[in-house]
């Protein structure tokens, strides 16, 4: 797998520069998860194994690439990916964890991937607009209890799905954790984001 011809397949595929920004800030967060998980030594079944962070991160760039194309046809939107994400030769895991993120098809959530691809879309955004509403507009200027408050106001980011970002429970984190390593992902990319 190449990333740098995955990311221009995205922005062949994407033209608005924020949506491009969104996937690279799951891509970052996708990628802490795994390294987190495999660094705790924690898997769903108790099993010792290592998650691949590329195929992780892969999944996390990749998640909306259909975005534009179903932007009228959200029941669509994921399975449109499935086509393009088969076609291109990405492997199954990655493919499924794709079709899987969008809740509206209600397709299990098999592995830690899936979940955490499903956890990971929400809190990106979440993470942004706690950002935003910095004068400094900066990741830096917020830490995790910041968006924790912030997640608590049900008025504020209410694209941000919140039953979304508590299953990731599922993968051992209270959600004040599962912030601090989401938000430690996005920092080390804050500049692409442009955030810094």
């Amino acid at each position: 797998m190449n990333r740098s011809l995955a990311l221009d397949l995205l922005k062949k595929k994407l033209k608005n520069k924020n949506l491009i920004k969104h996937c690279l800030a799951v891509e970052a967060i996708m990628k802490e998860i795994a390294q987190d998980l495999n660094m705790k030594g924690f898997s769903i079944d108790g099993t010792d194994r290592k998650f691949d962070e590329d195929i992780w991160a892969m999944a996390g760039l990749l998640h909306d690439i259909d975005y534009e194309e179903t932007a009228d046809d959200p029941l669509n939107h994921s399975l449109i990916s499935e086509k393009i994400l088969k076609e291109e030769g990405y492997c199954d895991e990655i493919i499924y964890a794709v079709k899987a993120h969008n809740d509206v098809h209600g397709f299990p959530l098999k592995s830690e991937m899936d979940i955490a691809l499903f956890s990971s879309d929400p809190v990106s955004g979440l993470i942004v607009a706690s950002a935003l509403i910095k004068q400094e507009k900066s990741l830096s200027a917020i830490d995790a209890e910041f968006v924790f408050n912030r997640y608590k106001e049900k008025s504020f980011a209410k694209g941000a799905n919140r039953n979304s970002m508590l299953l990731s429970e599922r993968l051992g984190y209270e959600l004040l954790e599962f912030f601090e390593v989401s938000l430690r992902g996005m920092k080390k990319i804050s500049k692409e984001l442009g955030l810094h």
